[in-house]
């Protein structure tokens, strides 16, 4: 059997991380406690560099966050000390000292901006793309302002998850289901509903509507999904799922001979399948709370139409607040702008009339 691509033993590797998160945040809490039962009460002294790493460190977790943890220092005195390193670095009141003068304000912000863009870059990586751009500084001082502002060296940062899920777009989709309650004549009955995105256009593909879906429902989904002439998932190599039993392995198989790998994902790790997650919060929040689907012929449709609304009518944030799909045409500015509207008014959109 082939071994999975590097960058599915990423993602394997990421959801054992999520699985001891915890663990590890339980242990330094731990750790943490027997450090101040050593210290019986004594107060500790940190050193000018040590308050500005935990600074830093200390804004990204956020109150709400450091509030969870038991750390040495309060939230308070955390985010003070974060506080304290903005005002200054914009403080100009005091005089330079005699001597070689500081690098340029915009200098030291290209250095940041490059070991942010770049988290493999070193030092001496960094020192010789400022020298393409035409300034020439030393190496200890790009080591001097990124430790000032609480970047770790290089060997200590990696690949952000965004960054590793960009690299890979085009060819990873997710799939997910979710369930709506219908009134029907045999009274309330929960539908399932099952969708697959693709992560780098955030097209959504509705695969399926059943009250009590099944394996074979499934089997056949698989074949929908990989045909070769109207198949979603032509031209995605691999397909994160969740772990529901629904995802057999006749489905898993069939998608496999279509040259699609399936992806299971670790137990509860929802942030690992993040884009289908927000999916089925948008669709809930934006189409299904605000209706009574009464019936299946009434559920399908108002999926149907939230689905083309999604597509064609709805900025999406994610895509730099564009449209996945854009009008054909060019605009005419002058005509006059109408709303358009689906299931009644829950949702809307606008345009310009045409000429």
């Amino acid at each position: 059997m082939n071994a999975l691509p590097l960058q599915f033993l990423m993602l394997i590797f990421a959801g054992w991380v999520n699985r001891h998160q915890q663990d590890v945040i339980e242990y330094l809490q731990e750790e943490n406690r027997a450090l101040r039962e050593q210290l019986g009460g004594k107060r500790l002294r940190f050193t000018d560099q040590q308050r500005r790493r935990l600074a830093v460190k200390a804004k990204k977790v956020g109150r709400n966050g450091l509030s969870r943890i038991e750390t040495l220092v309060t939230p308070d005195t955390l985010l003070r000390w974060h506080r304290q390193l903005i005002a200054r670095k914009y403080d100009g009141s005091k005089k330079r000292s005699p001597g070689r003068p500081r690098t340029a304000a915009e200098i030291g912000e290209l250095v940041l901006r490059m070991a942010r863009d770049n988290p493999r870059w070193g030092y001496t990586r960094i020192r010789g793309a400022l020298y393409n751009l035409g300034h020439e500084i030393g190496r200890n001082t790009i080591k001097r302002i990124l430790l000032e502002n609480g970047f770790d060296p290089a060997r200590r940062r990696g690949m952000s998850w965004e960054t590793f899920l960009k690299a890979h777009w085009g060819a990873i989709a997710a799939t997910d289901f979710f369930s709506v309650e219908v009134i029907t004549r045999s009274g309330l009955i929960r539908f399932f509903v099952l969708f697959v995105i693709d992560l780098k256009t955030r097209r959504v593909e509705i695969a399926g509507i059943l009250p009590y879906p099944n394996g074979e429902w499934m089997k056949q989904i698989a074949r929908n999904l990989t045909d070769c002439e109207e198949g979603f998932l032509n031209g995605s190599c691999h397909l994160i799922h969740d772990r529901d039993p629904l995802f057999t392995m006749s489905f898993r198989e069939i998608l496999k001979s279509s040259g699609v790998e399936t992806v299971k994902l670790p137990a509860r790790s929802p942030n690992l399948n993040a884009y289908a997650e927000r999916f089925v919060r948008s669709i809930k929040s934006e189409c299904l709370a605000q209706v009574i689907p009464l019936g299946e012929r009434h559920l399908r449709h108002a999926v149907k139409e939230y689905t083309e609304h999604y597509h064609v009518e709805r900025n999406h944030q994610g895509l730099d607040n564009q449209l996945i799909e854009e009008p054909p045409g060019v605009v005419e500015m002058n005509s006059a702008v109408v709303r358009h509207e689906r299931l009644g008014g829950v949702l809307n959109y606008y345009e310009r009339r045409a000429a």
